[in-house]
C-alpha cells in the first residue's frame, strides 16, 4: 500500500518560532526602555529628592541650633558675654555652608533660580548681621547687640526656617508625584506583561497543537513504514534462507553426487591399473582430491543451511555446530544447556541458529577473545540464548550501524522476541536473545 506523504511541518514551526522570538525581542526592548525610564525617574527625582531633603533637614537643624543659641544669648542670667558664643556660631556657620553647598548640587533642576538665590542671600545677610552684632559686643555695647538679636537676627532666623520648611514640603510633594508616576509605570508594565504573556501562551498553544497534529501524522507514517520494513525484512530473510537452502541442497545433492561418482569411478579405474604403476598412483591421488572436494562441499552445504535443523532440531544442530566453530577459529567455547528442551518451529530454529552464527562470527572477527560462553536455557514460556565474551566489546556506533547486528535484530523481531547487546562486568560483549514460546 502506497503512503501519501505530507510536506514536512518544519517551515511552519520555524515561522512560528521566528515570530515568537521576534515578539519576545521587541517586548524585551520595550520593557528595557520602560525600566530605564523608571530607573532614571527614581534616580533623578526620588533618590535626589530624598538626599536633598536630608540636607534640608540638616540645614533646618542648624537653624534651630542658631535659634537656641540666640535665646541663650538673650538670657540675662547667663554669666558669659556675647562674644563667648562666637566659636559656637562659627561651627554652626561652617556646617550650614557645607549643607547648603551639598543641597545646592542636589537641588539642580528642582529649584527655581529665585529660590536658590533667596536662600543664599538670606543666609549671607544673616551672617552679616551676626558680624555686626559681635562688633557691637566687642565694643562693650551689650545692650545694643542684644537688641539687634531680638529685632534682626531672630526674625532672619525664623524667615530662613520658614523657607527651608517650604522646600521640605516641596520635596515631599515632588516625591509623592514621583511615586505616583512610578506606580503608573508599574501598573502599565504589569498590564502589558499580562497581555504579552497571554499572546505568547496562545502562540505556544497553537504551535503545540500544530506540532501534535503533525507528529501524529508523522508517527502514523512511521508506523506504516515500520510495518512495511518489517514485512520487507521478513521477505528478504525468507528469500535469503530459501536461496541458501536451495544452494545447500544443490551442493549436497548434485555436486556431492557428482564427486561421489567421480571417486567411485576413479577407484574402479585404479583397480584395473597395474600394481605399482604411475597411472595407479595418479588415479589414487585424483581420488583423494575428489574426496577432499566432496568433504568441502558437504561442509559448505552445512554452513549455508544445516540439514540437521530440519532433521534433528536446534539442540542437536548446536551440539554439532559449536565444536565446528572451535576447530575453525581456535576459540574455546563453553556450551551449557538448561531446562527441558522442546521442539521449535523450523523457521524459529533457523533464526536462532543464524543469530548464534553471527554472534560467534563477531567474537572471532572483532573481539580478540580466545574464550566464549554459549548458554541455552529452555524456560516454561520462552527460550533464552546468551553468547558472552570478554574481548574488546563493541562501541555504541558499531552497535547501531553493524549490518550483522541489524540482521540479528530483524530476526529477533520476526520471532516476536527481544535481543540485547550488553557489556558484562568483566568487559566484552553479552548478546542475550529471548524468544517467547508462542512465537
Amino acid at each position: 500500500m502506497a503512503l501519501a506523504y505530507r510536506r514536512t511541518p518544519t517551515p511552519g514551526l520555524l515561522l512560528g518560532l521566528v515570530i515568537t522570538l521576534a515578539a519576545v525581542l521587541v517586548y524585551s526592548g520595550y520593557i528595557t526602555v520602560r525600566i530605564h525610564g523608571l530607573r532614571q525617574l527614581q534616580t533623578d527625582l526620588a533618590d535626589r529628592n530624598r538626599k536633598d531633603s536630608l540636607q534640608l533637614v540638616r540645614i533646618q537643624n542648624d537653624l534651630n541650633s542658631l535659634g537656641l543659641a540666640m535665646r541663650d544669648m538673650l538670657d540675662s542670667e547667663e554669666p558669659y558675654p556675647l562674644t563667648a558664643w562666637s566659636s559656637q556660631l562659627e561651627r554652626i556657620r561652617a556646617d550650614l555652608q557645607d549643607g547648603l553647598r551639598l543641597e545646592d548640587k542636589l537641588a539642580v533642576g528642582s529649584r527655581t533660580p529665585e529660590q536658590r538665590q533667596y536662600l543664599t542671600a538670606s543666609l549671607s545677610q544673616f551672617w552679616d548681621a551676626v558680624e555686626r552684632m559681635f562688633v557691637l559686643a566687642r565694643e562693650g555695647k551689650e545692650k545694643e547687640a542684644r537688641a539687634q538679636i531680638r529685632l534682626s537676627l531672630q526674625a532672619r532666623q525664623a524667615a530662613l526656617s520658614t523657607a527651608v520648611a517650604r522646600l521640605l514640603v516641596q520635596n515631599s510633594e515632588s516625591e509623592e508625584a514621583a511615586a505616583t508616576r512610578t506606580r503608573e509605570i508599574y501598573d502599565r508594565v504589569e498590564r502589558e506583561a499580562y497581555i504579552f504573556l497571554a499572546a505568547i501562551l496562545s502562540a505556544i498553544l497553537f504551535t503545540g497543537l500544530y506540532q501534535i497534529r503533525s507528529n501524529r501524522q508523522l508517527f502514523g507514517q512511521l508506523r506504516d513504514l515500520s510495518q512495511q520494513r518489517s514485512e520487507l525484512a521478513q521477505t528478504l530473510i525468507s528469500m535469503q534462507e530459501s536461496t541458501l537452502l536451495h544452494i545447500s541442497r544443490e551442493l549436497h545433492d548434485e555436486f556431492g553426487q557428482i564427486l561421489t561418482a567421480m571417486g567411485s569411478m576413479l577407484g574402479r579405474a585404479g583397480k584395473h591399473a597395474p600394481e605399482g604403476s604411475q597411472l595407479r598412483g595418479d588415479l589414487q591421488e585424483v581420488a583423494e582430491v575428489a574426496q577432499s572436494a566432496l568433504d568441502k562441499v558437504r561442509s559448505l552445504s552445512q554452513a549455508l543451511h544445516p540439514v540437521m535443523l530440519e532433521e534433528s532440531g536446534l539442540e542437536s544442530t548446536l551440539d554439532w555446530y559449536i565444536p565446528v566453530v572451535e576447530r575453525q577459529t581456535g576459540i574455546v567455547i563453553s556450551y551449557k544447556k538448561s531446562g527441558t528442551p522442546f521442539p521449535l518451529d523450523g523457521n524459529a530454529g533457523v533464526h536462532i541458529y543464524r543469530i548464534l552464527q553471527e554472534a560467534l562470527n563477531n567474537v572471532a572477527r572483532h573481539s580478540g577473545a580466545r574464550e566464549a560462553w554459549v548458554r541455552l536455557n529452555f524456560e516454561r514460556a520462552s527460550i533464552q540464548m546468551e553468547v558472552e565474551d570478554h574481548g574488546k566489546g563493541m562501541s555504541e556506533q558499531s552497535a547501531r550501524k553493524g549490518i550483522g547486528l541489524v540482521a540479528m535484530r530483524e530476526r529477533a523481531e520476526l520471532l516476536g522476541g527481544r535481543i540485547e547487546f550488553l557489556s558484562p562486568q568483566a568487559g566484552g560483549t553479552l548478546v542475550r536473545l529471548r524468544v517467547p514460546l508462542a512465537s
